[in-house]
């Protein structure tokens, strides 16, 4: 496969890791002061979400890898969305998986899409925007404004956010729900209802290094990479994500999980979701289930 990076995100990828203080066009240094640099290509090294940093209650983990312990007898889940994680899960058991966004090319919405292992951040002075690398899939959150009284509905929701300090917070309602919502690596699914707030800072490369081999210890190694990589040779600072999860219709009460990337290498990969049956992580055809008998 051919690694390169788009034209248009270069600014992207060189813009922040520069020591100059991080200024909006007409600012003055004590006005940007609180505004944190936050922008840049960040990757992971595995799928999984990782738990909350404050303790309480943690994203589902996988069934797959847990079949004695069902995501769906969590007490975590209401009545109709365990029925739902239920046929999913044994679905998985009779060596069927269950459709996924990222298995059928749908759109990923927050948090799930946090299982993309590379993305990148671009801050502007009225907006930010996220780009992931699978699918290229693109978020905008509108900086200092609030969602409409009535939302219509999207792939990606209505994104608004603000400052506090050295953290960047984005609440998005309004995410449209469809043909295979899915919230987590569980296969829980999510309703019109869904609400999730996101914090974004800087850690210390140290912190990086340690939720991410945490994170490879609790949920173990992705299968693939996704073709994402992590700068090596660089020791500066990660950018964590803390997320929170509101859902009534599916979970009994708000759950969070966590996030952590690292700098990444300089190769975009052009990784894009299509009907194929190449698997080309594997560099080979997918086993397609054949007729013994012809159909007529």
């Amino acid at each position: 496969m051919a690694r390169s990076i788009p034209t248009f995100l270069l600014i992207g990828l060189v813009a922040p890791f520069v020591t100059a203080p991080f200024l909006w066009p007409g600012s003055s240094a004590n006005a940007a002061a609180s505004v944190p640099d936050l922008s840049g290509a960040w990757a992971r090294t595995t799928f999984a979400l990782e738990p909350p940093l404050r303790g309480g209650q943690g994203p589902l983990r996988d069934s797959a890898r847990r079949p004695n312990e069902p995501s769906y007898k969590d007490p975590l889940l209401t009545p109709q969305a365990a029925a739902i994680s239920k046929q999913r899960f044994e679905s998985v058991q009779a060596g069927k998986p269950y459709a996924t966004p990222s298995s059928t090319c749908w759109p990923i919405v927050s948090p799930l899409v946090f299982r993309v292992q590379e993305m990148q951040l671009l801050q502007a002075k009225d907006h930010v925007t996220l780009i992931y690398m699978q699918d290229h899939e693109v978020r905008r959150v509108r900086l200092n404004a609030t969602h409409p009284e009535h939302v219509s509905p999207s792939w990606t929701g209505d994104s608004v956010g603000h400052y506090e300090g050295d953290t960047l917070v984005v609440d998005t309602v309004g995410v449209k729900v469809g043909p295979v919502p899915v919230i987590d690596q569980a296969g829980s699914p999510f309703s019109e209802a869904l609400h999730v707030v996101e914090r974004y800072r800087l850690i210390t490369f140290e912190e990086a290094k340690e939720a991410r081999e945490r994170n490879v210890r609790v949920n173990g190694p992705p299968g693939t990479q996704q073709a994402a990589g992590i700068d090596q040779n660089y020791k500066g600072k990660g950018l964590q994500v803390e997320f929170t999860v509101t859902d009534p219709k599916t979970f009994k009460q708000s759950w969070s999980g966590s996030a952590t990337y690292s700098k990444a290498d300089d190769i975009w990969v052009e990784n894009v979701c299509a009907e194929n049956t190449f698997e080309y992580y594997n560099n080979r055809d997918t086993a397609l289930p054949k007729a013994t008998t012809p159909d007529f």
